[in-house]
């Protein structure tokens, strides 16, 4: 998943990050790149304890949500993908039916995408996620 984060800086040379779809998840750096690397790690963090905790991962939205946000004036956007797989419960084998064109398809995007869809399950699951998250 990408969540949007907001950059900011008084002296250009150090960054605080804020990450608006997880509430109190903030990090900071010496650099753009150090902020964002850290925001990677505070994320997961916060995703971990939520978790833990039972709660719902929360969705990712789109900036232009956040950029009206006077709390974010001025802030450099950018996004952090995080991978939310290990945060969302003990995997469980079900039996579904798919008409074979579309589970060909299925295959076949995922062969040749390996980096967006790890497996058929991978895919299956990553769309069933998008799909109930565009639903809100």
């Amino acid at each position: 998943m990408r969540f949007p984060v907001a950059l900011h800086t008084d002296d250009g040379k150090q960054f605080g990050v804020t990450v608006p779809d997880i509430p109190g998840c903030f990090s900071a750096g010496d650099s753009e790149d150090e902020a964002l690397d850290n925001a990677r790690e505070a994320i997961l963090g916060h995703l971990e304890l939520l978790a833990e905790m039972g709660e719902e991962i929360p969705a990712a939205q789109a900036i232009a949500v956040h950029r009206s946000d006077p709390d974010f004036d001025g802030a450099i956007w950018g996004f952090v993908e995080v991978d939310i797989t290990p945060f969302l419960g003990k995997a469980e084998k079900i039996n579904i039916t798919v008409p074979s064109l579309v589970l060909k398809q299925i295959d076949r995007y995922v062969q040749e995408h390996p980096a967006e869809a790890r497996s058929r399950s991978a895919f299956l699951a990553e769309a069933a996620l998008e799909r109930m998250r565009k639903g809100h």
